[in-house]
């Protein structure tokens, strides 16, 4: 059992710093009545919001468009029991502004996927938890 001074709860910054740190993390949303959970590659925009680079005729496009969802990434190290996990929850929306699309095809996340054409999805960072382990500092 951990020492209670392993764990650190992260506060907003703290959580968003490490988020921008990370190259891929996980929506979590609803995919015909169930839960599902799709590993992306992602961006923290100016305004601390998620964004995702897609295809147009993605699943997850029409799943998530409108709707609140859950984003996490995290860093673990087996080895010393450390690492971080953030999540970020809140309504995602396709980016439909002409302006703001071009902005996010030049500065926005890179798919590692191949795509013909770009949608953007935006997700809100209404909520922002954060978690701190460091085995480091000892177990019982």
């Amino acid at each position: 059992m951990l020492k209670n001074d392993a764990f650190r709860a992260l506060d907003r910054r703290e959580s968003l710093d490490l988020l921008a740190r990370a190259p891929v993390g996980r929506v979590v949303y609803t995919r015909q009545a169930l839960p599902a959970v799709l590993p992306i590659n992602f961006s923290l925009d100016t305004d601390a919001s998620v964004v995702l680079r897609t295809s147009p005729d993605s699943e997850l496009v029409r799943a998530i468009d409108g709707v609140v969802v859950a984003f996490e990434a995290d860093e673990f190290d087996a080895a010393t029991r450390s690492g971080w996990s953030v999540v970020v929850t809140g309504q995602a929306t396709v980016v439909t502004d002409p302006a703001e699309h071009e902005r996010l095809t030049l500065a926005g996340p890179r798919s590692w996927m191949p795509l013909r054409e770009a949608v953007f999805v935006r997700i809100e960072s209404q909520m922002v938890t954060g978690r701190e382990l460091n085995g480091s500092r000892g177990v019982l």
